[in-house]
């Protein structure tokens, strides 16, 4: 089976694990710290509840039409209270280095355009997240400069859509990197990765000046991505990256004590 080419949708990228502990902050009701931005538990289950309760509400209006009674399972998304979280965190971050970029963000994707795609009411907050998202991270990633990526970076990418069911699994280095168009050398445009990569390392250096945070129940935190297959969009989580691959753990450790002993000359 050929691989489908994907084409990005809108810029990609991740966080990997923010450590509570490294900047002092520490409750079990806070679900994630950036900056000075607090988003508590309780803020992310309202936001999975009303998804789900629509979610429902939609799927029985649905069955009714042909007579039909869905079964419990059926009235479920798949949608989870880390994927809400993964949203809130990435939007905060986006918008703080659009700031810094002086990036216009325009507001051109409306909710209504991805409730199909994502199998939820356009009137939940979690679409409208979704739509405020991918306008941010489109247009930084417009802004952003590139650079060449590495296998292991292009293979994580590709780990995290298959998962999807979306690619094909299986697929070399080479096949992946042809139907990503990442197979040019240096100085060659790229694709989709080389944004994701930039996206990346922009919000790791917004999340570690603002001292983000997140709940050990929500980590690591991934930023919503979408790419289109030319049919479909592809909604998924990506594991923080940069140009030379994954990256487990950007947090901030503790400054390490100041020491009396002397300092060799030339140190």
């Amino acid at each position: 089976m050929r691989a489908r080419r994907l084409i990005a949708a809108a810029s990609v990228a991740a966080l990997g694990v923010l450590s509570l502990t490294a900047c002092g902050k520490a409750a079990p009701d806070v679900a994630a710290y950036v900056g000075d931005a607090k988003y508590s538990v309780d803020r992310v289950d309202d936001i999975y509840d009303e998804a789900q309760a629509k979610y429902a509400d939609a799927i029985r209006a649905q069955a009714g039409q042909g007579g039909a009674t869905p079964a419990p399972e059926q009235l479920r998304s798949t949608v989870t209270r880390q994927d809400v979280l993964n949203l809130l965190v990435s939007i905060e971050l986006g918008k703080r280095v659009v700031a810094e970029q002086g990036v216009t963000v325009a507001d051109e994707v409306k909710p209504e355009q991805l409730e199909e795609q994502l199998q939820m009411p356009a009137s939940t907050e979690y679409v409208q997240l979704w739509g405020e998202w991918v306008d941010i991270s489109g247009a930084l990633g417009a802004k952003l400069p590139t650079a060449e990526v590495s296998d292991e970076a292009v293979m994580a990418v590709y780990e995290a859509i298959a998962k999807t069911g979306a690619i094909q699994p299986g697929l070399t280095v080479a096949q992946v990197r042809q139907a990503f168009g990442e197979s040019g050398g240096p100085g060659s445009q790229g694709g989709f990765v080389r944004a994701a990569t930039a996206l990346s390392n922009a919000l790791q250096q917004e999340a570690e000046k603002a001292g983000a945070s997140i709940n050990p129940r929500f980590r690591p935190v991934g930023v919503p991505s979408v790419v289109s297959t030319g049919q479909s969009l592809v909604f998924y989580s990506l594991p923080y990256i940069n140009q030379n691959g994954p990256v487990t753990d950007i947090s901030t450790p503790q400054a390490p004590a100041e020491s009396s002993a002397p300092v060799a000359p030339g140190a």
